[in-house]
């Protein structure tokens, strides 16, 4: 079954209505067909940033709607994703990849996904594909 990893940038831009990629991400969402896959590390970052940024039932609504959707698989890392994670850490430093950028792309590795939505070029510089709305 085909499916489509989402980033943290993605999901923040769908939320916040301030967001320069908020119509983009908007839109993909409402014409996407593909079940969409994320982890535990970037629902931890987005649910972090949304708090930060735009307030605590803003964080909490999100989160309900990523744990309660039926479309979204939400997978936790496993040990072999952080050890994979940490040699693509390691392996590419003159990157400025978050170490959560490198969890996603080891899980993308296991999982033998090519595809993100995303608007993070990080994804691009790993020789991933990108999808986004115009």
């Amino acid at each position: 079954m085909r499916r489509l990893f989402v980033d943290t940038g993605a999901w923040y831009a769908i939320v916040d209505k301030k967001d320069p990629d908020h119509n983009k991400a908007k839109y993909f969402l409402k014409i996407n067909k593909i079940p969409l896959i994320t982890t535990n590390f970037v629902f931890d970052e987005t649910i972090t940033l949304l708090r930060c940024r735009l307030g605590w039932n803003v964080a909490k609504d999100f989160g309900h709607s990523l744990k309660s959707s039926k479309f979204v698989s939400l997978i936790s890392i496993k040990d072999e994703d952080e050890e994979r994670a940490w040699e693509i850490f390691l392996k590419y430093k003159d990157k400025d990849f978050s170490y959560t950028d490198c969890t996603s792309f080891a899980v993308m590795e296991r999982l033998k996904m090519d595809t993100a939505f995303t608007f993070d070029s990080h994804f691009q510089s790993m020789g991933l594909k990108v999808v986004q709305s115009s």
